[in-house]
């Protein structure tokens, strides 16, 4: 898609020149690329046109430059745009000057056509893998979208992208491996009970622990519980009188 777009070279700079463009019901812009660098100013309703339409940054701006010293129509990509967050205005906008005879790298959103796939009307899931293929082509054959039909797609099926007819002119970028989109299933209740169930979310007990349970004998000769501390050397059981050390005794006959 291509529109046309009115613009002004600016010689003033800062962000105090870009309040007043601002207050003047004008939107400052910069023009670079092809080896030079233009400050301008923009009509915000021509620029909000073109930032609504199903083509966004992938559209061809045609550009009508009044002020410029050379090159009165130049054709420029809305490489990128600034928002207020409060009340929405469009602040600062980025074009990128393209030549109609070099191919480009862009990135084009995917579009899922065909209606509801037949796996989702099975109770299946619906994935949108990837939204955007990073492209390459000539300016003339841009492509608003690619499209991808995924109407005949089964649960635990999907379309990877060296699935997808290119067409000409056109030369995908990304992994050819990648998905595009996928069916799912769903995740039922009993599947999800079952889950909890077989314990897969439970926390193993250190190895450390586990060893100690197996050495470590109570009372009876019966494994210890879990969480004792085995005794320590020369600690006494519970009812049990604690016997001195062989040293301390020699001491105290000597005293004697």
């Amino acid at each position: 898609m291509k529109f046309d777009l009115a613009v002004t070279v600016r010689e003033q700079a800062g962000k105090g020149a870009a309040r007043s463009m601002r207050r003047a019901g004008k939107v400052p812009a910069v023009l670079y690329g092809q080896g030079e660098c233009l400050m301008l100013t923009v009509n915000p309703d021509e620029l909000i046109k073109i930032l609504k339409s199903q083509a966004g940054s992938t559209a061809l701006v045609s550009l009508t430059v009044t002020g410029a010293t050379s090159k009165p129509n130049r054709t420029a990509l809305l490489r990128d745009y600034q928002v207020d967050p409060v009340s929405g205005a469009v602040l600062h906008a980025d074009l990128f000057e393209i030549s109609m005879t070099n191919p480009i790298r862009v990135k084009v959103p995917i579009h899922i056509i065909g209606g509801i796939p037949a796996g989702v009307k099975e109770g299946g899931v619906l994935h949108h893998n990837l939204r955007e293929l990073h492209i390459e082509c000539l300016p003339a054959e841009l492509p608003d979208n690619i499209e991808v039909d995924a109407s005949a797609l089964m649960i635990s099926s999907g379309i990877h992208l060296k699935e997808i007819a290119q067409r000409e002119g056109i030369r995908f970028l990304d992994d050819p491996e990648q998905m595009i989109v996928s069916v799912a299933a769903p995740m039922t209740d009993a599947k999800l009970e079952a889950l909890l169930a077989s314990g897969a979310g439970a926390v193993a007990e250190p190895e450390v622990a586990v060893k100690g349970k197996e050495a470590v004998a109570g009372e009876g000769g019966e494994p210890a519980k879990a969480g004792a501390a085995a005794p320590a050397a020369g600690e006494a059981k519970a009812g049990e009188k604690k016997e001195a050390p062989k040293a301390e005794k020699k001491e105290a006959e000597k005293k004697k």
